[in-house]
């Protein structure tokens, strides 16, 4: 981003505008402002940060106004601008508008004066909006897409001082989700597992990025297509002693392999795995595994699968068997029509 590279460099702006619904984007600007904008010997006389919730933004302005105190430049931090969106104020705070239109036409030169607006949306037709963004740095920490996601990981691996592999970052993302914060946590972890300028692999990222139930029973299913079945069945007696709800499990299981059997259609009618992840609205390592594991059977067998689970499904809700045992003796089933 070159709003980074330009913080980096100390080629500040007088005003920052931060806005949108990505808080880790936004605070990592915010620490990057403070680290480079202040100095150790600084930071206690020329940081100020206010809320406009609780306060008039005029006393903002007078401090971002006033000189800074040993130190060049002084750093207003100004948090919940409501009067940029469409929404009303939940507190009663009278803000002064035609005070800040002034300054930001003429903001002091010694102060970085910082707007931060987690919200989705402003209100582009209000007349302080407006000139916010004509005078201001604007930054919108908007979700990102997936091409930006991977570039993103790659470059919080290096930011970590390791480097990540391209199906590792598959997997993460995967594994993880799309969380910034939870992406960056996870990061920290497997950055200090391979240690400095080490490389984050696939199997780096399978054996420390705990599994959510969903991925346990992708894991499953993937073990009894391989014919696993002592680790089949340890997944499902770990999933028992976690108290997992069969039902639940069975459900999880039935996605599994209709994701299989549509992705085994589509692409047998030539359609991209890209293109198939977009029509089916899941992530592309799943299409990816999914177009893998299709090869494994014919049309006629996944759709016998899918009518056992199906009638398991029925065992489950009629209370014809233990709930538990029920799964058991399904996934016996699909292990012995693979063998």
């Amino acid at each position: 981003m070159s709003i980074m590279k330009n913080i980096r460099n100390k080629t500040f702006s007088s005003i920052y505008l931060l806005y949108g619904t990505q808080s880790f984007l936004i605070n990592d600007i915010k620490q990057k402002l403070m680290a480079n904008v202040l100095t150790n010997d600084s930071e206690e006389f020329n940081y100020s940060a206010y809320d406009l919730e609780e306060t008039p933004v005029e006393l903002a302005i007078e401090d971002a106004e006033t000189y800074p105190f040993m130190g060049e430049k002084k750093l207003v931090i100004v948090h919940n601008p409501l009067f940029l969106t469409a929404g009303k104020q939940k507190e009663k705070v009278e803000h002064d508008l035609k005070r800040l239109e002034k300054y930001l036409s003429d903001p002091a030169p010694y102060t970085v004066m910082v707007f931060i607006a987690d919200y989705e949306k402003l209100d582009e037709r209000k007349k302080i909006t407006k000139l916010l963004k004509k005078n201001a740095e604007v930054f919108e920490a908007k979700p990102l897409n997936e091409p930006q996601l991977k570039s993103w990981i790659k470059e919080r691996a290096i930011f970590h001082h390791a480097e990540i592999e391209e199906p590792a970052v598959d997997i993460l993302l995967f594994m993880a989700g799309n969380d910034l914060m939870v992406l960056n946590e996870e990061l920290i972890k497997l950055s200090l597992n391979v240690g400095e300028k080490g490389l984050i692999t696939e199997e780096t990222v399978k054996s420390l990025i705990s599994r959510s139930l969903e991925q346990n029973v992708f894991a499953l299913t993937e073990s009894f297509i391989n014919k696993e079945s002592e680790e089949t069945f340890r997944i499902y007696y770990d999933l028992m002693k976690q108290n997992e709800e069969p039902i639940k499990i069975l459900s999880l299981i039935a996605g599994q392999f209709r994701l299989i059997y549509q992705v085994k259609e589509l692409t047998g009618r030539g359609y991209s795995q890209k293109h198939a992840a977009g029509l089916l609205k899941v992530h592309p390592y799943r299409v990816k595994l999914a177009a893998g594991h299709a090869a494994s059977f014919s049309n006629d067998e996944l759709k016998k699968i899918i009518d056992l689970i199906a009638e398991c499904d029925l065992k489950l809700k009629t209370g014809g068997l233990d709930r538990s045992v029920a799964v058991e003796l399904l996934l016996m089933q699909i292990l012995k029509g693979k063998s």
